[in-house]
């Protein structure tokens, strides 16, 4: 559509097939970082000088979250370059920060197009906004709308104001799970990629014997399918009733009880070489779960970056002296009878 800045891209609030195809591929984590739109400005409805401006990231899952919420509204839609990122993690690394809208305000020629000087930014972006610093130095107000989307037509009937459901985060079981086949694929692609090496491995150490590398990948297999179902699976699903604050302490339960079918599965009351190799990937199937756990860092409201630091800063050891441990274990195996 034309304005006073210029031509300006006009969405649609409805999603089409290719649309949803694309959510759902990006959650299996189908070409997930290039699942972005173009930042600057776009129209919705048939927007005028007075309707609100609402401002987004450029990662297409949230804009497109912000455009179906708005049915039969007319409104400008502001797109920050976020790097493909999502508002709240993008608020935490500074993509979705006071320098870009800044930058995008004047790029853009906004307050060209529009009378008001209102700015309407998710709940979620407060992290990496200055308000008081943008208003300062582009004159725009920044209103800090609800969590949700979804709530935007009750704030702006509502003269935006938030009530107070508003501005809570909910991290229930099927907002968590949604999480799952992305975290779980991203970790299988790396597993593939490391039975791989142990076959290879096993081939060589066991004097070119296909039957005995294909035996210790077997159980390589088994033990990392546990850790990955433990630490990407179990511990979303039962996070809010695992013991401990840190996620990697979430993911220690689940992976012990991941270990714990592991030897049931395997333990035939075996000595020597076998129970040796076996033994080797219980503290493996510990560290995959832990690990992974640590994930959802990322994808809860009730962590911060000090925090995550701080749980690095002493996980991280003992996930690597676990890991090291299980090799040395598994490298010892090949030598003993």
């Amino acid at each position: 559509m034309d304005t006073q800045a210029g031509q300006v891209p006009r969405v649609l609030s409805s999603l089409t097939f290719k649309d949803n195809l694309g959510a759902v591929k990006v959650r299996f984590g189908i070409r997930r970082m290039h699942y972005t739109v173009d930042p600057g400005l776009y129209a919705i409805g048939n927007p005028g000088p007075d309707d609100p401006v609402f401002v987004s990231a450029n990662y297409k899952l949230s804009f497109d979250r912000l455009r179906e919420s708005l049915p039969g509204r007319n409104g400008w839609i502001l797109v920050l370059d976020t790097k493909g990122i999502n508002v709240w993690c993008a608020a935490g690394k500074g993509t979705f920060g006071t320098e870009e809208l800044l930058q995008r305000i004047a790029s853009s020629s906004i307050q060209k197009i529009v009378n008001h000087r209102t700015l309407i930014l998710p709940q979620l972006a407060g992290p990496g906004v200055a308000a008081f610093d943008v208003k300062k130095r582009s004159g725009f107000k920044v209103v800090y709308g609800p969590v949700l989307a979804a709530n935007l037509p009750a704030f702006l009937d509502a003269g935006l104001e938030a009530i107070p459901v508003m501005r809570i985060k909910t991290f229930t079981i099927s907002e968590r799970l949604v999480l799952v086949p992305i975290e779980f694929l991203g970790a299988v692609k790396i597993g593939i990629i490391v039975l791989i090496a142990l076959f290879v491995i096993s081939f060589a150490l066991s004097g070119a014997s296909i039957d005995s590398a294909l035996h210790y990948t077997y159980n390589a297999t088994l033990a990392l399918l546990l850790g990955t179902l433990a630490g990407a699976f179990v511990t979303p699903l039962l996070l809010p009733w695992l013991p401990g604050r840190s996620f990697s302490m979430k993911g220690l339960l689940p992976g012990i009880a991941g270990a714990a079918a592991f030897l049931l599965l395997l333990w035939h009351g075996q000595t020597g070489k076998k129970a040796l190799e076996i033994y080797a990937w219980l503290p493996s199937i510990l560290v995959v779960s832990t690990y992974l756990a640590m994930n959802f860092t990322g994808c809860s409201t009730f962590t911060s970056l000090s925090g995550v630091r701080k749980e690095m800063r002493w996980a991280v050891p003992f996930q690597i002296a676990g890991a090291v441990c299980g090799l040395v274990l598994w490298f010892s195996s090949f030598f003993i009878h």
